[in-house]
């Protein structure tokens, strides 16, 4: 083993042991935990040149030492594969998120879970609706001068919305309402199909103008993004475990939590199902979450990303484990939508 490869698991170490004891680390309790094969003198010597390389740091009160968020960059690049989840994990995550009922149930649930599975603050962002597609319109005639629209998605989305007419519609008219929306938006992504809905009523039948302008102003609302229902939060009671964890202000993560914007942001960077994202420390743009780190990923279907799904914790977090929840649980979220 070169030296490099050896300092690389005195790191390893140590990051195992803050990890699950938020002591600093000695290199007495390294040789005695661990199997490194060497001697106490040796893990003293890599231990002074993972200091010098920023890799590790000694807190003022301490002879032993603790992960930086270098340190904690160069473990989580050097693990070669994400562990995968036990089949009872797997099986307890897919019978925990196939009794859903909605979009929104599954996406509650699946936030529930994976705060449970992390014990961290999950995040998961409502799929976006300029990438979804419109699936089918279902329009129901409540009374004979109100109908029910039912705009479904491919992402699972369904949206409905009640329209008073001011006038009577018959079943026929009902029909040709029907077909005229769905042939005008089906397989379209959101955006386009408010576009096209908004130039049908100029261009129908003049017995159908008035109702279809009423109907079309309805349904532009369900075609157009509500920034405000974009992220569901679960967990967020376990930050306050360990205010130490969070030296700068506990305070400050909780409020950029709520404003949503910021974790939006990181949510966002996840596009792609097959790669987890990790960000550590530092690495997150906004001040207020350099205490943290994000571990997240993209959910959907083949060749289409829904949204993003993550885990929001303190730099001190056991990352293969979160690394593998988040994965998994975002890839039967995804198989899940999908499928509907």
């Amino acid at each position: 083993m070169s030296a490099d490869d050896r300092r690389f698991e005195v790191l390893r170490a140590i990051v195992a042991d803050y990890v699950s004891t938020h002591e600093p680390v000695g290199s007495k309790a390294l040789v005695e935990r661990h199997n490194l094969g060497v001697s106490s003198a040796t893990v003293r010597n890599d231990m002074a040149a993972l200091e010098d390389d920023g890799l590790i740091t000694q807190p003022h009160t301490s002879a032993g030492r603790v992960p930086t968020d270098k340190g904690y960059r160069l473990f989580v690049d050097r693990l070669s594969e994400i562990k995968p989840l036990s089949g009872a994990e797997r099986r307890a995550i897919h019978s925990f998120l196939e009794g859903a009922l909605d979009l929104d149930d599954v996406l509650r649930r699946s936030v529930r879970l994976l705060a449970q599975l992390t014990r961290q603050v999950a995040v998961v962002q409502y799929p976006t609706l300029t990438r979804a597609t419109v699936r089918h319109l279902e329009i129901v005639r409540i009374t004979p001068a109100r109908l029910m629209l039912v705009l479904i998605t491919d992402t699972g989305r369904v949206d409905q919305r009640i329209v008073d007419l001011g006038d009577v519609i018959g079943d026929e008219d009902v029909a040709r309402l029907r077909n005229l929306l769905n042939s005008t938006m089906i397989e379209q992504r959101l955006p386009e199909a408010s576009a096209s809905v908004a130039e049908l009523p100029e261009k129908a039948a003049p017995e159908l103008r008035d109702v279809l302008t009423r109907v079309c102003s309805v349904l532009i609302e369900s075609l157009v993004d509500h920034p405000e229902e974009r992220l569901l939060l679960g967990g967020t009671a376990n930050l306050t475990r360990n205010v130490a964890d969070f030296p700068g202000s506990l305070r400050q993560v909780l409020e950029a939590l709520e404003e949503q914007v910021v974790v939006l942001r990181l949510l966002a960077a996840a596009r792609d199902p097959g790669t987890v994202l990790v960000r550590i420390g530092v690495e997150n743009e906004a001040m207020e979450m350099r205490d943290t780190s994000v571990v997240s990923v993209g959910y959907g279907s083949p060749g289409n990303v829904f949204g993003g799904i993550g885990v929001v914790g303190p730099t001190r977090m056991d990352y293969p484990g979160t690394m593998a929840a988040v994965r998994a649980v975002a890839a039967y979220v995804g198989e899940i939508l999908a499928g509907r």
